[in-house]
């Protein structure tokens, strides 16, 4: 029996990138469709690059020839039109179809943790999280309609070495090296779950081409749950200062800025904690191995090597700055 084939559309982001090079090593024959040979993370060299734009379908189809694959991975679908495009292209050339959905997704703000594959999916504060639910319905609609054979991962909060998981990015981690004071929201208690993309890998790649992970859906996390607080205090330790710690409500955050307080109010506000014990029924040996104390180190120090990725926004700084003055505590007499 010859090599799994497997198609990813994309590839090279921060969840595909360290898909593709554990799929590679464990002697899958990986196929990457994408608009360009370029990109900020390199492709495994054991990987076929085709030359080809999802979003057009003569492309697609021009790239890929006559070629069948066991499993096809969308890391770039978004909305249920995407989707639905997908579904037309690969309905008899793939035995399993990856939709990479959201675990924002699930509802908002749950009623109860941790969170499993079947809690309720509502999301009425962020247009991404509909847009992804809206996604899986036409996916499970056409499963049991015709037995498309598609599973749905849900990620959480997943990060390599260039993503900050706090708004702003470097600019929360620049005021802190500034020793200027950091917004976190509410009172940094809510816990929160981060994901390393290579502990990401190690649970996802095992289920391509698995039988039993068709018309099922997975989220695939770390066990460990963080407080915001600790979060941005481990980001601190690694940047070698104490974070100057200004907690602002949620909402106080969203009135101010509508686009950082969608992510909050649709997401981050609120404590997710995840079951993980479905994605171990069928990849028994799963953990996340990767602490955020390691995460943050990886972090600060891919930043610091090259003083270009140090990008400050200088909206949201502003933003920060009177976030800061409104609600800094009063020094004790």
């Amino acid at each position: 029996m010859g090599a799994m084939k497997v198609l990813f559309i994309g590839g090279s982001g921060i969840i595909s990138s360290a898909c593709s090079r554990l799929a590679v090593e464990r002697g899958i024959d990986l196929y990457l469709l994408k608009r360009s040979t370029g990109g900020p993370r390199p492709v495994p060299a054991a990987a076929t690059v085709l030359r080809g734009d999802i979003r057009d379908p003569a492309s697609v189809k021009e790239a890929l020839g006559g070629v069948e694959f066991d499993a096809v991975v969308d890391w770039v679908a978004f909305t249920p039109q995407q989707v639905q495009a997908d579904i037309d292209l690969f309905r008899d050339r793939a035995g399993q179809y990856v939709f990479i959905s959201s675990a924002s997704a699930y509802q908002t703000p749950p009623a109860r943790v941790p969170v499993v594959e079947s809690t309720p999916l509502r999301n009425p504060f962020w247009r991404y999280s509909r847009d992804k639910i809206a996604c899986e319905d036409l996916l499970v609609a056409a499963y049991r309609a015709e037995g498309f054979p598609a599973t749905i991962v849900r990620p959480s909060h997943t990060y390599d070495r260039t993503l900050v998981p706090l708004d702003g990015g470097w600019t929360a981690l620049a005021r802190m090296r500034q020793h200027k004071e950091v917004v976190v929201h509410g009172d940094g208690t809510s816990l929160w779950t981060l994901t390393h993309h290579e502990d990401f890998a190690k649970g996802f790649v095992p289920l391509l081409g698995h039988p039993r992970t068709v018309g099922e859906a997975f989220h695939i996390t770390s066990d460990e749950a963080l407080t915001w607080n600790q979060i941005t205090e481990s980001l601190a330790a690694a940047l070698g200062v104490t974070p100057r710690i200004v907690h602002v409500p949620s909402d106080a955050i969203a009135a101010a800025d509508p686009e950082w307080g969608a992510g909050l109010l649709g997401d981050k506000a609120h404590s997710m904690i995840f079951d993980n014990a479905k994605l171990r029924s069928v990849v028994p040996g799963y953990v996340a191995t990767i602490p955020f104390e390691t995460g943050a180190r990886e972090i600060v120090a891919w930043h610091d090597a090259d003083p270009a990725r140090q990008v400050v926004d200088e909206r949201l700084d502003a933003a920060m700055d009177q976030l800061v003055a409104a609600y800094r505590q009063p020094p004790a007499r």
